[in-house]
């Protein structure tokens, strides 16, 4: 978080929502699925369930019912923010959130939710695509892992990787091979061989994240990961008056939303419990990558062909979800795209706040220099 004013605002998305709820300044309307933490690079691709390769909204941890304003918000603050860290004028950056409202309007007034693969994608997405789509699994284990005794192992490099003492290990991969016990049609011929504390994200850290290593007892080549993520309760639902369903865990939540909103889900997307907490299981892949908008510095043209897909894809996500468990239908989102009027308040508001960011951040990266956050 200290690294910039943009992964400051990544990393602070309860504040974010803490001060938007008391501004009052958005129409709370209309309600829709969102995915709750909205920013430049929460958009990615991934090899959906089919074994296709997808560039789509990946991250839902936060993700509840809630005005689509709100979510629109966030989106647009962060196009400020992010694009303003790159030395961008304010004034480019606004065309820019401009452009993104407009194909989000747009989209939901046609009524008909699209998607972004290889062969639909066009400009710097289709090339980034093309480039994570001929990566191969051989080259992921090569990365994360090391051979020793002629045992294949974790490379628990203490940076992304962090090892685990014997008994949590030893419970955490009993677990998961008594959960593929009962789901033997996913990978009955892996076995679990390693398991390692995973740091990832900036949100994200701090929370319980575990990757597995399996291995094939048929092809002792071959080998997958699993990635499994502890969730907690969503920052954006206890600041919203929206009332949210009932669910059986956290996990499952972020799992419905994500099911929901997502054309194609990732691979082996699940959930489990493990003591007290559940967790969010999915396999992790070679292809799993986001753009970094903070390395397409002075590269404009790039930067508004990303950001029109991914107006297209938060209004097709919108429409995916529509009328579910209190989501407004259809009609009532294609009928908010055709009225704009609503979008120079999302536009002043996330302008605004988008200094008030800046200013937050300054006040973090001093207090963080001083030391107010080392462990005592």
């Amino acid at each position: 978080m200290a690294e910039n004013a943009f992964s400051f605002f990544r990393g602070s998305c309860h504040l974010f929502y803490e001060d938007l709820q008391r501004s009052n300044a958005l129409p709370l309307y209309p309600v829709t699925w969102v995915c709750g933490d909205m920013h430049l690079e929460n958009y990615g691709t991934y090899k959906g369930d089919n074994r296709l390769v997808y560039f789509d909204i990946n991250d839902f941890d936060e993700g509840a019912l809630a005005p689509a304003t709100w979510e629109l918000a966030r989106m647009v603050t962060s196009i400020f923010v992010g694009l303003t860290s790159l030395g961008i004028p304010t004034k480019e950056a606004r065309k820019s959130a401009e452009q993104f409202l407009a194909v989000y309007s747009s989209t939901l007034a046609k009524g008909r939710s699209r998607y972004i693969e290889p062969r639909t994608a066009d400009g710097m997405v289709q090339s980034f695509l093309e480039q994570v789509a001929t990566r191969r699994q051989k080259e992921l284990v090569r990365e994360r892992t090391i051979l020793r005794n002629h045992k294949l192992l974790l490379k628990t490099d203490k940076v992304r990787l962090f090892p685990l003492d014997k008994s949590l290990k030893a419970a955490l991969i009993q677990h998961i091979q008594e959960w593929f016990a009962l789901h033997p049609y996913l990978y009955k011929n892996y076995q679990v061989v390693d398991v390692a504390f995973r740091v990832a994200g900036t949100g994200s850290l701090g929370v319980n994240r575990y990757l597995f290593l399996l291995r094939s007892d048929i092809n002792s080549k071959k080998a997958l990961f699993i990635d499994m993520k502890q969730a907690l309760p969503s920052c954006l639902s206890a600041c919203s008056s929206t009332p949210q369903p009932v669910w059986e865990s956290e996990a499952a939540r972020v799992v419905a939303i994500q099911e929901r909103m997502q054309n194609i889900v990732p691979a082996l997307l699940s959930t489990t419990k493990f003591g007290q907490d559940s967790y969010v299981l999915k396999e992790m892949q070679p292809t799993a990558d986001k753009i970094r908008f903070l390395q397409l510095k002075d590269k404009y043209k790039d930067i508004a062909c990303v950001i029109a897909d991914m107006a297209l894809l938060t209004a097709s996500a919108q429409l995916r979800s529509a009328a579910r468990q209190g989501a407004a239908g259809p009609d009532e989102l294609i009928a908010f795209g055709r009225d704009n009027h609503w979008q120079q308040g999302i536009i002043d508001y996330a302008a605004t706040y988008a200094r008030q960011v800046k200013n937050d951040y300054k006040e973090y990266l001093k207090q963080y220099k001083a030391g107010f956050f080392d462990k005592s």
